[in-house]
């Protein structure tokens, strides 16, 4: 096997580790300690819509309005019947119809409103309230917040003192800036404070998009994962790179247009121009303003002892830079796959949430990745094997907190393929695909590295 084809695999399939807004399964009611703070978000949402409504001149459709009531008074079963049919009209859904009216910069409070209300409801409520106060404590007043996976952007939203007042902090997510009404609500909502892009702005950084990836298909140059056809002498792309692709210009324009805020960013998909910028900030990443030529001893330090203390925590005392993998697959097995507690005092509260184990361990995933990508980048041995050895804690770490993360099995295996350990990465693999056989992922790549071996 080789590292080009496990590259492949996590562009195409790892990154999704996390439902869309109204994807999960069950509806849930809101835990009684975050209920008040979700019928609030709720009363504040429902007068930015009003406010909305009246500047763009268009009526409403009364669901919405029912939706919000349904949320302020707690019915959060009618919250989610209401939501899942409007949902199903929604011009980025595909549903069964498109209902014109949801074109608006209304739905975005809806979709945010909903958001809030399925991230507390479905996580652990310690580990939520943990999530979103760590997070906007660690954050100067003023920044900008990119939030990337679904709770890194409902839960530091509700969180915070006033979303639509950016207090205290900016909070917008770098996934849906391709979204041109949703680049039209950012501005309404923050346009006298933040630069934004244009609508023009939006269009030019598409077509330089479509430009550049209509030269590389002709150079049979695309990127992994990369849908771009030619019909007629029309260049047609799609997909999640594509999208991903016009969000990262767009984040670009607004990070280099606002010099004078600090930005930080939870990352869902990797975004090139972003790496040499990037740094630990606790449970997310900052961005840089210049390129940072590398990350300080002192960097690292603070980064290890931050999840030290929170897999202390979450997991027990026993997970150290010198525990070997086969120790971390032991963990996993007795804990997530026999269900017991055995000798790690892990705390049930997180092991036994999925959601909660998914969300922290992407979190240390992708700061696991910027290690990553400066081994690939480094300029001396010495600094190569400083940053492996980084990647590779920050790795077992995301892996020991969620054994069947796709984000945090593939990522980790590619890193101990390149560094020649396939014994060990077909270890974490077989562990993944026994915590999840319906993973085709993950018995795809245990056959390629018992293969390769």
């Amino acid at each position: 096997m080789n590292t080009k084809s496990l590259c492949f695999i996590l562009a195409a399939t790892a990154f999704c580790a996390l439902p869309c807004v109204g994807q999960k399964k069950t509806d849930k009611p809101v835990p009684a300690g975050l209920e008040s703070l979700v019928k609030q978000f709720f009363a504040d949402k429902k007068a930015q819509a009003h406010i909305l409504a009246t500047k763009e001149g268009r009526p409403q459709l009364p669901e919405i309005w029912d939706f919000f009531e349904a949320g302020e008074n707690g019915d959060w079963t009618r919250v989610a019947a209401l939501y899942r049919g409007l949902r199903r009209g929604a011009y980025q859904y595909d549903g069964t119809r498109k209902e014109p009216l949801l074109a608006t910069t209304v739905w975005q409070a809806v979709n945010e409103s909903f958001g809030v209300y399925e991230e507390c409801a479905h996580g652990e409520e310690k580990y939520v309230t943990l999530f979103a106060r760590e997070i906007l404590g660690s954050i100067p007043r003023g920044s900008v917040y990119f939030g990337g996976t679904d709770p890194g952007r409902w839960l530091v939203t509700a969180f915070s003192k006033s979303h639509t007042r950016a207090d205290p902090c900016f909070v917008l997510t770098q996934n849906a800036l391709a979204d041109s009404l949703y680049l039209k609500y950012l501005r309404l909502m923050y346009g006298d404070r933040l630069d934004l892009p244009s609508e023009a702005d939006s269009q030019k950084v598409f077509a330089e998009y479509v430009a550049e990836a209509g030269q590389r298909l002709k150079d049979d140059k695309l990127k992994p994962g990369e849908n771009v056809t030619e019909e007629e002498g029309k260049v047609q792309v799609s997909g999640q790179v594509a999208v991903m692709e016009v969000n990262a210009r767009l984040a670009r324009i607004i990070f280099d247009a606002n010099p004078k805020r600090e930005f930080f960013v939870e990352e869902s998909f990797p975004l090139e121009w972003m790496y040499p910028h990037l740094a630990p900030h606790g449970l997310i990443m900052e961005i840089a303003r210049e390129p940072l030529t590398a990350l300080s001893a002192r960097s690292l330090k603070q980064d290890r002892d931050y999840w030290k203390r929170f897999t202390d925590k979450a997991l027990g005392k026993w997970l150290t830079l010198e525990t070997p993998v086969e120790a971390v697959c032991d963990f996993a097995t007795v804990v997530f796959e026999r269900k017991s507690a055995g000798e790690y005092k892990s705390d049930p509260g997180f092991v036994r949430n999925d959601y909660a184990c998914k969300t922290f361990s992407k979190l240390r995933s992708s700061i696991g990745g910027v290690y990553a990508w400066r081994v690939t980048n480094a300029t001396s041995a010495a600094e190569k094997k400083r940053m492996a050895k980084e990647a590779d804690f920050a790795f077992r770490q995301a892996f020991a907190l969620c054994p069947y993360s796709p984000e945090a099995v593939f990522r980790y295996s590619s890193l101990l393929v390149e560094q020649g350990r396939k014994k060990d990465a077909l270890l974490v693999a077989e562990t993944a695909q026994r915590l999840d056989p319906r993973n085709g992922g993950f018995a795809k790549l245990v056959g390629e590295l018992q293969e390769s071996q």
